[in-house]
């Protein structure tokens, strides 16, 4: 997956996020980890769009 994001600015990093699942039982591939890190950050960047659009 092509994505824009610098994970070495970032505070949770794809590995760091696949020991969080996989301490928490999920069966995760790095990759998969990696993809769904990528997805949160898509939504949260969504969310603060929203939430900044109504407050103007």
């Amino acid at each position: 997956m092509e994505n824009d994001i610098n994970y070495s600015t970032s505070k949770l990093t794809p590995e760091k996020a696949f020991q969080m699942l996989r301490s928490e039982g999920l069966d995760v591939t790095p990759e998969q980890a990696e993809e769904i890190l990528y997805f949160l950050r898509i939504i949260a960047n969504i969310a603060v769009l929203k939430y900044l659009n109504k407050t103007k």
